[in-house]
């Protein structure tokens, strides 16, 4: 786990390369952050099983590297676009009142 000093820095760190960002709050950029990262540790040891694996050519079954490769990348590609959206999200306007006439009360009561 992380030292108060290094979570400040990669806080920092991250408050800079998303400055932009309002999706998420500032704990859930480092948490989706560390989500990246270990993604990336996942694909290099998948690309390594990849490659330990085609020296046993007559399996019977063998494991979809580049599928799990391209689920990987998408899910990175899913976390990205979450934290820094190509464009402002959309807010839900809520409900229009629709009708604008105020009735105001007569000035004299009536006889």
């Amino acid at each position: 786990m992380p030292t108060t000093p290094s979570r400040c820095v990669l806080l920092f760190v991250l408050a800079i390369v998303h400055g932009g960002s309002y999706a998420a709050s500032a704990h859930e950029q480092v948490q989706l952050g560390l989500v990246q990262q270990q993604l990336h540790t996942i694909e290099r040891l998948a690309t390594r099983a990849d490659t330990a694996s085609m020296s046993e050519p007559d399996d019977r079954y063998r494991f979809d590297y580049p599928g799990l490769t391209q689920d990987i990348q998408r899910i990175r590609q899913g976390v990205q676009d979450y934290l820094s959206p190509s464009r402002a999200q959309p807010r839900d306007p809520g409900d229009l009142v629709g009708d604008y006439r105020l009735d105001t009360p007569p000035a004299e009561p009536s006889p």
